[in-house]
């Protein structure tokens, strides 16, 4: 029927997998936290070249992560890792020779996929049942990990097989609640942005985004809740057990 939900869209963190859930098992096997551990890796591969110290790596990366913030949330796109690497050596007056610069990028690109993240609980049940009643993506923002990468995460949960479609926003160029991302989604999955109803943790990226084209939105607070009380979200999902009644009641 015209209008109805054909297809279930995912945002990916912290809607389906755990954000920052791999820092306590970093911690446990002596690691240190991806946040230190990117900086000590552009000091490490610098340092070898010609002396640095760690203060001046700290402040290049620094600024480069409030610009990356800004030019996210204020205009939509989120630079894939190598170019904001190249961003933090230009910021220091430095190079790498080409394989060491791609080896850089790789430990960024892979540091979740060598220590995983977890599955937010119920997640799975969830979407294998969905999967046998509507066609299923993901939309995605990428921070660090690729793309590639958290399709590879998808993969190594034995997940990525139940989606039709994947949106990465270091592939198309522009990332949440831009509308090219939903139309994408749409697009891959033969519906109608009408059709579409996702499911994400924020409301401004997630709900609002779809909601302005006509999709539906349904706001999951099972890892957080970052503003359920004021979403303008169809529905809110409190239990990923519910997820499917949720959406067979939006379809009615």
């Amino acid at each position: 029927m015209a209008g109805s939900i054909q297809a279930v869209t995912f945002d990916l963190w912290d809607t389906i997998i755990v954000d920052d859930s791999d820092e306590p098992k970093r911690a446990a096997k002596g690691l240190l936290s991806k946040f230190l551990t990117r900086r000590e890796l552009v000091w490490k591969f610098l340092e070898k070249h010609e002396p640095i110290t760690k203060k001046q790596v700290d402040a290049s990366y620094a600024a480069i992560d409030a610009a990356f913030r800004k030019v996210w949330y204020d205009h939509n796109v989120t630079w894939p890792a190598a170019g904001r690497l190249e961003l933090v050596l230009k910021g220091l007056g430095r190079t790498l020779p080409k394989d060491e610069m791609a080896e850089l990028v790789r430990l960024h690109e892979e540091m979740e996929l060598e220590i995983q993240p977890d599955l937010a609980p119920g997640i799975v049940s969830a979407i294998k049942e969905l999967s046998g009643k509507y066609k299923l993506g993901v939309i995605s923002d990428t921070i660090f990990s690729s793309g590639i990468v958290l399709q590879k995460l998808l993969e190594a949960n034995d997940i990525a097989q139940y989606f039709d479609v994947f949106i990465f926003s270091d592939q198309k160029g522009f990332s949440k609640p831009d509308s090219r991302v939903f139309i994408a989604a749409a697009e891959g999955l033969g519906v109608d942005i009408k059709e579409i109803v996702h499911v994400g943790d924020r409301d401004a990226k997630d709900i609002k985004g779809p909601q302005s084209l006509g999709a539906k939105g349904i706001y999951t607070t099972v890892v957080n809740d970052r503003g359920s009380s004021t979403t303008s979200a169809d529905a809110i999902c409190r239990d990923y057990t519910n997820l499917v009644e949720i959406v067979d009641s939006i379809n009615k």
